[in-house]
């Protein structure tokens, strides 16, 4: 007779090739972490997303003319471009910037070709006399500095500069470096400063100088020449040797009386003005800015950036040469990715716990090993799809630790029960069990899935960062499947035994397998402490007490517990849902009383909510703003004021040697580096400065809060006369807007700027809380001298504006008009009026214009720029911002410490309404309002295409609708479950974290329901009345609903609490340095709990309400079949 048991072929084949199987298992494991150690490891994902930018130089134009002959032409021809989401541009003096955002749906390199494309078309509406071609280029999100290089020493400017570019060469050199920006330094060049009135008086002009400095700095081979059957190559070197050489030029001999130019100007050789200003703890640096290239390893990126240091200090650089690395991004990095490491391993020590306590040690080994095992497949499988070891995908592995091993559990479980009925041999129970219970695992795998399939489908910078949260998950839960179904059953076959207990319960003596374990331990224990490896042999030795524990202690206490506890408990379990099953009315009760009380105290409590979460700094920044045409050395000094104050709040004294043991470094930068990033402006700006305080580590910190930190020095640094001053932190994610950003829009732009500001002072008078310092974009008031010609008389003189142009361009700023070279390098010879006279507006307005004039003969003549000309001084524009092709203005503040993002918004909304602008002027809040409602109408979206996916597939199995529906109902009481814990605990609420924590959770609460659900089935199909077919199911599917959401929640429950311990220094100086806290906790920590409060009180539901609503639901249909059998008969009769 024929046997009539299920099989799944794959699983019996996978047992009947255990030999394979066991070599595939090793394979995958090396190869696995082989894949872990070469994947690149980022504190963020690298965010591909196209931002395409063209920039347009065109000298001598206003911000209103970049705008009307560059900006709009541009943005005219990219808005059309498919995929387009929003255009803005930037008009300054001389300089357009518009930047185009496109879908995330478009690749970077099609968006760069199309805008292109569209620039070439825009072209013949620029103007034709553009120096060079609009530049377009792709904004890279990975383009910061990853860490600074800061030098100093007691060296002339010139040495130190010289040291400073043979660094930036060799780190320029690496694979893994774009670039790395010189901050602080002067460059060298030759400086001609011209005598205006000695010039004129000699009958000279700047392109007699330039023409004769050129045409002796030479070298050059004008051809070769045939000498003794030989070719040789005739070779010029007349080039200048020193300024005192190019003093020495005679530029003029008339009559043998000779005119040098020294007698003309001064020529020294010095340095450039400095345009950029670095200091490190308060001395005068120069830094280099280094950023990483696109998708290389920062961690790797940052260590070969130290060896070049080092290796270049044991071999060329002198030993007094100071040399410090600041704002190393990767130290946080290798914080993060050690912390979440770290946080898994707890988490996979106390799942497996559970699982021996639950399931006796073999088992629950059986099942544990399927979740190293899954995340190796996912190891192998992430380098293909550009995936990188990040914060993100670390979570993504701690989230799935209770989730993997969920496939695990039944397999394993229900092929004990088969085996522990002593009906069947191992092998034969191994095959049934797996064809038992595949199509209900299969199904609640696919709907655990269901709802990170929406995720991975999230658009905009918050979805290119969390995409790899869904990503990542399907990986590893598909192979857990895999693992569950081909991997487990082999260990199962092999190692699936009987407890060795004799009758009293107690463990038989030592086997001849244990005392060889023994001694294999001691032996590899004892060779690591000879060679000194203590941290490897102290871990062999804890591995050893670990067996010893469970033999003598874990085996006792697990027998207790399967043996009493538990039966005890799924007693407990039966009479309460038998009361309930017998007062489904009190019961419904009692649920929608807890629906109520969860709906009332999330409105009582009133929690705080962030758009994302938000840590303990690890860096403050406070950004200076200066009035738009300062100078750099002017914004310098306000600097420096600032930071005496800074160092004040942070208790530094430098003269006195005070430091502060949670501060690593402050670094203050002047135009090159001193822009915030969230602002969205490119480029430097000699009026604005930034202060970097770096604070360490976080577990160093002694509990000490840098908050308060960053509180205090908000406080002390806002009161700076005539500038802007902004204090904010990291960011704890993708780049954001400002929490507060309103934006105001029309097309007359005098209109435009008067209403923005009376608004900012409308909002500033009604002084909300938690309201910053609304700060305006808009450079209303940079001043200019403004040359007002008269055509009439200057064209009479025969001089064209072109020519005033250059002149004035040549005395003031200065022209290269040749370059100087030394052994090392080579630097410019710039021709200038000299300073004193530069500077002086009667000396500029009075400066002569020559001119052959030819209707005098051709005689040479000057004409002062005053006899055609006024001058005024004025005021302009210091930029003028598009969005969208209409003209824009924003106020901005950060967030103050403390209050709720949602309730401030709220409140300046509120404000807003009552404000009345202009015809022709919209006002609207933008910025994290903006892109909360977007996120918040994607979590939406994704929830109900999830929960219909789940339905789809309920129904396919069950083929019931009630049935589809009563496991449904999970989904609504978990988000219940939520908002519960949130009311009765406080936490906060962030909209990203929270909304996809409940996204999530939907999926692993229907799979409790199905496995319910499921078995209820069966038993009806045994002939069971349905009470008590309820009853059983309940009893008997107790233990794997419970083991689930249980394991899930010790997954989650380390990071929830933020509980951090060193396992590496644990074995190694034995002192696994725990403390609670962290960046990790804070920025993961709302999604962590809102899937325990969720899942905790769906298990619930469960247990209790899915018994009572199936026993309803069978008394319904009991009612529908009499009430049709009534009217069957009534009708008959």
């Amino acid at each position: 007779m024929k046997d009539n048991y299920k099989e799944f072929k794959p699983s019996s084949w996978s047992i009947d090739n255990r030999t394979a199987i066991y070599i595939f298992t090793i394979l995958i494991t090396l190869m696995g972490l082989m894949s872990y150690i070469n994947l690149p490891k980022e504190q963020f994902p690298e965010i591909k997303m196209a931002q395409i930018v063209v920039q347009t130089f065109y000298p001598g134009s206003s911000p209103e003319n970049m705008e009307n002959l560059v900006s709009k032409p541009i943005e005219k021809q990219v808005k059309s471009l498919t995929g387009v989401k929003k255009v803005t541009s930037n008009s300054f003096q001389d300089f357009s910037i518009v930047t185009v955002e496109f879908n995330t749906d478009i690749d970077v390199t099609s968006a760069k070709r199309d805008v292109k494309d569209a620039v070439d078309r825009a072209r013949v509406d620029l103007p034709q006399n553009l120096p060079n071609e609009p530049e377009v280029n792709d904004i890279d999100f990975s383009e910061f500095p990853i860490l600074n290089i800061n030098i100093s020493g007691d060296y002339d400017l010139n040495r130190l500069k010289r040291y400073a570019d043979d660094i930036q060469d060799k780190v320029e050199e690496l694979r893994e470096i774009k670039e790395a920006k010189m901050v602080g330094a002067l460059e060298r060049e030759i400086q001609i400063n011209v005598d205006m009135y000695k010039l004129v008086s000699a009958g000279f002009s700047f392109g007699n100088i330039e023409r004769a400095v050129s045409s002796e700095n030479l070298s050059s081979t004008p051809g070769q020449v045939s000498m003794n059957n030989k070719k040789r190559i005739l070779t010029i070197r007349n080039e200048f040797k020193d300024a005192r050489e190019i003093g020495n030029l005679i530029v003029k001999n008339e009559h043998g009386k000779a005119l040098y130019l020294k007698d003309l100007a001064e020529v020294k050789d010095d340095f450039e003005e400095q345009e950029s200003y670095a200091r490190l703890d308060g001395n005068n640096v120069i830094t280099l800015q280094v950023i990483k290239a696109k998708g290389e390893n920062l961690i790797e990126a940052s260590d070969n950036i130290q060896n070049v240091i080092k290796e270049m200090q044991a071999t060329v650089l002198p030993t007094d040469l100071k040399i410090v690395t600041t704002g190393d991004q990767s130290d946080q990095t290798r914080t993060t990715v050690h912390d979440l490491i770290n946080t898994i391993i707890i988490g996979f020590i106390l799942v497996t716990i559970i699982l021996m306590f639950f399931m006796g040690t073999t088992n629950a080994l059986f099942v544990a090993m399927s979740v190293p095992l899954s995340c190796a497949i996912a190891f192998l499988v992430m380098p293909s799809m550009g995936i990188t070891l990040n914060m993100v995908v670390l979570f993504s592995f701690l989230l799935a630790l209770g989730i993997v091993v969920d496939d695990a559990i039944v397999v394993i479980e229900n092929t004990h029960r088969i085996f522990d009925n002593g009906k069947m041999p191992i092998v034969k129970a191994a095959k049934t069990a797996t064809g038992e219970v595949f199509l209900p695992v299969l199904s609640g795998t696919a709907t655990t899935l269901m709802p990170f399939i929406p995720l991975a489908f999230w658009d905009g910078l918050i979805g290119e960062f969390m995409k790899f949260l869904p990503y990542t998950l399907i990986i590893t839960l598909l192979a857990s499947l895999f693992v569950a179904y081909i991997i487990n059953p082999v260990f199962a076959v092999s190692f699936m035994k009987p407890e060795n207990h004799d009758e009293s319960g107690k463990q038989k003596g030592w086997t001849k397998t244990q005392k060889v374990t023994a001694v294999v331990f001691g032996a590899l224990a004892a060779i690591f402490y000879v060679s000194q490896m203590w941290g490897m042999a102290n871990f062999i030795v804890f591995l050893y007490l670990l067996v010893l524990l469970q033999r003598f202690v874990l085996n006792k206490a697990i027998r207790t517990f399967q043996t009493k506890t538990w039966p005890k408990f799924k007693e407990f379990y039966t009479r309460w849902l038998q009361r309930a099953l017998n007062r489904p009315g009190i019961t419904m009760l009692l649920t929608l009383a807890l629906i109520i009380v969860a709906l009332v105290g999330i409105n009582i409590r009133k929690p705080k909510v962030d758009f994302f979460p938000k840590a303990e700094p690890n860096f403050a920044y406070v950004y200076l703003t200066m009035p738009v045409g300062t100078d750099q050395a002017y914004t310098n000094e306000k600097l420096l004021e600032l930071e005496g104050k800074v160092n004040e709040v942070l208790g530094i004294d430098y003269k006195a040697g005070t430091t502060n043991p949670i501060v690593k470094s402050v670094i203050s930068n002047v135009t090159v580096g001193a822009v915030d990033p969230t602002s969205g402006e490119i480029g430097n700006f000699p009026n604005k400065g930034r202060i970097e305080v770096a604070f360490v580590k976080f577990s160093d910190r002694h509990g000490e809060s840098t908050s308060t930190y960053l509180q205090k020095i908000r406080e002390a640094v806002q009161a700076v006369p005539g500038a802007q001053v902004v204090v904010d932190q990291e960011g704890g994610g993708p780049p954001v807007s400002k929490p507060i950003l309103i934006e105001i829009t029309g097309d007359n732009l005098d209109t435009l700027v008067a209403t923005s500001e009376r608004l900012k002072k409308y909002l500033d008078n009604k002084r909300i809380d938690g309201v910053e310092k609304l700060l305006s974009d808009f450079q209303a008031d940079k001043p200019e001298l403004v040359f007002d010609i008269n055509r009439e008389r200057m064209n009479n003189e025969s001089i064209s504006t072109g020519q005033v142009l250059g002149a004035l361009r040549t005395a003031v700023f200065g022209k290269e008009i040749s370059r100087f070279r030394d052994e090392n390098d080579d630097y410019p010879i710039t021709l200038r009026v000299k300073k004193s006279q530069r500077e002086n507006i009667d000396a500029v307005r009075n400066m002569p214009i020559q001119f052959r004039d030819m209707g005098m003969g051709g005689v040479i003549r000057e004409v002062p720029i005053s006899a055609f000309a006024d001058i005024t001084y004025g005021k302009t524009y210091g930029g003028i911002k598009r969005k969208d092709l209409k003209r824009i203005i924003t106020l901005q503040s950060n967030l103050l410490v403390g209050y709720d993002l949602n309730s401030v918004l709220s409140s300046v909304e509120s404000e807003l309404s009552n404000f009345k602008a202009p015809p022709g002027i919209s006002i609207k809040m933008g910025g994290q309002l903006e892109e909360q409602m977007e996120t918040m109408g994607f979590l939406g979206t994704a929830m109900l295409i999830s929960m219909m996916l789940i339905f789809l597939i309920l129904v396919m199995q069950f083929n019931s609708f009630s049935r589809t529906v009563i496991i449904m109902v999970e989904i609504l009481f978990s988000v219940v479950g939520v908002l519960l814990g949130l009311a009765i605990f406080g936490n906060d609420v962030s909209i990203v974290m929270t909304g996809v924590g409940i996204v999530a959770l939907a999926g692993i609460v229907v799979r409790n329901g199905i496995l319910l659900v499921e078995f209820i089935d069966v038993m009806l199909k045994e002939g069971m009345s349905p009470y008590d077919a309820i009853v059983e199911a309940g009893r008997t599917r107790m233990t794997p609903v419970l083991l689930t959401a249980i394991a899930t929640t010790l997954g989650l429950i380390p990071l929830g609490i933020g509980l951090n311990m060193d396992f590496a220094t644990l074995f190694s100086e034995l002192n696994p340095h725990m403390y609670l806290g962290g960046d990790s906790v804070a920025f993961w920590g709302p999604l962590a709990w809102s899937m325990i409060y969720g899942l905790l009180f769906a298990t619930f539901l469960t247990l209790i309400l899915v018994p009572v609503l199936m026993l309803l639901s069978f008394r319904f249909k009991d009612w529908i079949k009499r009430r049709r059998e009534k009217l069957s008969a009534s009708l008959a009769d």
